[in-house]
């Protein structure tokens, strides 16, 4: 089994370290899950093949207050975040 390695973008990142230390852990907790299977319908977790300006990407809820945006890049065996939001924010802006 591929293990994929997690890369945050900027704004991911910022919004991870904006978080209290309980939400890290839960988030962190999260995020390593996908680098172990990325895809839906595989394993555990909340994950959603969906598309946004034509382009595919993946969402993860994280608990019942985050939501993930990823791609998965399997040439390089890499996770990318996007984008980490509130699930009330991903809700307004992507509509999932």
């Amino acid at each position: 089994m591929t293990t994929y390695q997690i890369k945050l973008s900027e704004q991911a990142a910022e919004y991870y370290k904006a978080l209290d230390s309980k939400s890290q852990r839960i988030v962190r907790e999260n995020l390593e899950k996908i680098g172990e299977n990325p895809y839906p319908g595989e394993g555990k977790g909340d994950k959603e093949r969906i598309v946004v300006d034509g382009e595919e990407i993946y969402r993860l809820h994280i608990g019942r207050t985050h939501t993930a945006f990823y791609i998965i890049l399997d040439s390089e065996a890499e996770v990318r975040i996007i984008e980490i939001l509130t699930i009330d924010e991903a809700h307004k802006r992507y509509g999932y």
